[in-house]
């Protein structure tokens, strides 16, 4: 692993800002892993190799997964791979109810527009994105060359390379990181659930424990029309875990607020969360009624209703940790004392003053929150359709720039996922378009209010179900060969569309783009010269025992597998497949406790004291889902699904009293695959017992 800055010359021990981590807290990144605390605290030391074993055989799928066999096996959550195995879907053969085994490698489906990505090396850039900067620049042209050096940086990595390449802000600022990915986009379903065991308890139980959850599938990478040979994979240990044991967790959480100043923080609790709810709350209701219009709409909605929800459910546990006193106590109390030592001492390389300057960012930022959300965020126009118009509109723009000077998502590095996501195959449910565009068009006409010269612009007279209808019907975007000829066509293929929502894209995007740069300008820029500035004060007082706040890249979490206290007594650390089963009597087959007939078939073979899920204190967030858990020996004994309500909290403060990390146990998915689902060469497969079928 290359290193280049200066600032690395400090970054060697490893010591908490502020006083000792919380129990096992940190989302450590690969290469900076705490190895004295490992050694201190649990007797363990990393032997040579491990953790690039497992760095390299960790998968990322927009969440997390990991490769568990040789011939490209993927093995994540069932509500991670929900979209791809939606999409393969159709009425007569809806697989999310029936679920889906694959019997040979012929009958294994291929999605059509899912990429997963395996990390292959970290390199250090910090020394030339810095360098970049010209002295004396405001936050502002500082953001602008250190985003242009960036892309830089990624196209002549992709170019030498031909690896994904990708530079990665840590501690909001201080450091910058290239990562290089190894890119598939052959990918095959191979095994999913049905969506009643992989959601057992729905969404009652969801964020609670006990579970009884089978929250997997499987999938395949394939390269040149065969599966991968893969190198790097973790092989399943079939013993799982006992109470007590020590497990890693190597996954993409994807964002915490836990190193924010204390002003930061109450604009997330006044401004963000309360809008985001809001949002949420509109959208559940939305999408709810049209799912109760029939069976196909149901299953239609099904991907969208559960994402609002389960967001919902996590915001509103995080929003009450911020609404806690005693949290935001601890949060003032830590401020101040750092803030004090870089007031005695200059040499520290902050100021008072960078928190002064994120408070007034803040401040900024409120003035257009609505706007930046509904314009740049695209809010007021939730529609796949609208997506793909903005996207033709600003490539058109975009590749007439030197890549540098490039929106982000448009650079050359970034083309064959652009490329992906913008010519996809899968399907678009018109009536589920108009409904979320009038409803995403109708919160727009509330919040920036009807008489806006922009929103009568966008509603063009009609009401906003009226309009999205027009638009929906009018725009020739569901057809995949009309957007790339729209591409091919570039500025003047835009410029000279009569398709209404490209029009209505081309109409919006300066605005957005407006409001894009004045966030840049106004908040992003404060805000990474002020965090990369009081970050480099933290690690002059205490080296790095400080983990970077989680940015949906890799990192290494552990823990120890464990219950805890509940509101009724000690919630064991595991449950087994047979209280699946109690509940289900319980409740006489109803949902949300019903089970799919597999498992019913199965019930007299199936070995019910086998442990189903299991808990652990391993730091996690959302964008762990399928992460795997490995052992001391590096073998795959879990799979993280869930949270439970104590951890949510845990993005913005972690703390292990109640908070656990729930996970599938490897002897679940084993036992299912033998027993339940007839596919014994999968669970041979990833035994290591057999690699073909």
């Amino acid at each position: 692993m290359a290193r280049g800055s200066q600032l690395r010359s400090v970054l060697v021990v490893f010591v908490v800002a502020l006083g000792p981590l919380a129990a096992d807290e940190g989302m450590w990144p690969f290469g900076e892993l705490p190895v004295e605390m490992l050694r201190e605290r649990h007797g363990f030391v990393p032997p040579a190799g491990w953790a690039d074993h497992l760095m390299k055989a960790s998968v990322r799928v927009g969440s997390s997964a990991s490769f568990v066999s040789p011939d490209g096996l993927v093995l994540t959550n069932h509500h991670v791979g929900s979209g791809a195995i939606y999409k393969l879907s159709t009425p007569e053969r809806n697989l999310m109810a029936i679920g889906f085994v694959a019997r040979t490698r012929e009958e294994e489906l291929r999605c059509p527009d899912l990429e997963m990505s395996s990390l292959v090396s970290i390199e250090d850039v910090t020394a030339r994105v810095e360098a970049a900067v010209p002295a004396g620049a405001d936050p502002a042209a500082a953001n602008r060359a250190r985003r242009e050096a960036i892309a830089k940086i990624e196209k002549e990595s992709k170019d030498a390379t031909g690896l994904q390449s990708e530079v990665v802000t840590l501690y909001r600022g201080a450091l910058h990181h290239l990562y290089r990915y190894k890119r598939y986009d052959d990918v095959r379903l191979v095994m999913a659930p049905e969506e009643s065991i992989a959601f057992f308890g729905g969404d009652r139980d969801n964020f609670e424990y006990p579970r009884y959850d089978l929250d997997v599938c499987l999938f395949r990478i394939y390269e040149g029309g065969k599966p991968a040979k893969i190198e790097h994979y973790l092989r399943a240990d079939p013993r799982g875990v006992k109470d007590g044991d020590l497990i890693f967790v190597s996954g993409h959480p994807a964002r915490t607020q836990r190193q924010y100043t204390v002003d930061h923080m109450r604009f997330l609790r006044d401004v963000d969360f309360p809008w985001n709810l809001a949002d949420l709350a509109r959208r559940e209701v939305t999408i709810g009624q049209y799912a109760l219009r029939g069976e196909a709409e149901a299953r239609i909605a099904r991907d969208d209703l559960f994402g609002v929800q389960n967001s919902r459910k996590a915001r509103r546990g995080i929003q009450a940790g911020l609404l806690d006193p005693a949290v935001f106590a601890g949060k003032i109390r830590a401020e101040a004392a750092l803030r004090a030592r870089v007031a005695a001492d200059p040499n520290l390389g902050a100021s008072p003053e960078d928190w002064d300057r994120i408070a007034e960012a803040m401040r900024a930022f409120r003035g257009f929150y609505d706007e930046y959300q509904l314009l740049e965020g695209a809010r007021g126009f939730r529609t796949r359709l609208f997506g793909i118009a903005r996207t033709l509109v600003r490539k058109a723009e975009e590749d007439e720039k030197p890549d540098a000077e490039r929106l982000d998502g448009f650079h050359e590095a970034e083309r064959e996922s652009l490329e992906m996501g913008l010519y996809s195959p899968a399907p678009i449910h018109a009536a589920l378009e108009r409904v979320t565009l009038a409803d995403s068009l109708g919160a727009l006409a509330v919040r920036m209010g009807a008489d806006h010269p922009l929103v009568r612009m966008v509603l063009a007279g009609r009401s906003p179900e009226d309009r999205a209808a027009d638009l929906v019907a009018g725009t020739k975007l569901a057809d995949v060969e009309f957007r790339r000829e729209v591409a091919k066509g570039g500025r003047a293929a835009i410029r000279s569309s009569a398709d209404p929502m490209i029009a209505l894209a081309s109409a919006i995007d300066p605005h957005a783009r407006a409001l894009r740069r004045k966030h840049e300008d106004l908040v992003q820029g404060v805000e990474q010269d002020a965090y990369g500035r009081i970050a480099r004060a933290r690690f002059a007082i205490d080296g790095t025992r400080i983990y970077p706040d989680a940015t949906g890249t890799l990192r290494l979490s552990f823990g120890i597998v464990k219950g805890f206290e509940g509101r009724e007594g000690h919630i064991p650390f595991r449950t087994a497949i047979g209280g699946a089963f109690e509940l289900f009597d319980r409740h006489k087959g109803r949902d949300p406790y019903a089970l799919p007939p597999t498992w019913i078939a199965a019930r007299e073979k199936l070995d019910l004291s086998t442990p189903f899920n299991f808990i652990s204190t391993a730091d996690i967030i959302g964008g762990n889902s399928g992460s795997p858990i490995v052992n001391r020996a590096g073998r795959l004994v879990g799979l993280i699904f869930d949270g439970n309500i104590e951890s949510l909290i845990w993005d913005i403060v972690f703390t292990e009293e109640k908070g656990r990390a729930v996970a599938v146990s490897i002897e679940a998915i084993l036992e299912a695959l033998r027993k339940v689902y007839g596919a014994g060469a999968l669970a041979d497969e990833m035994e290591g017992r057999v690699t073909r079928r």
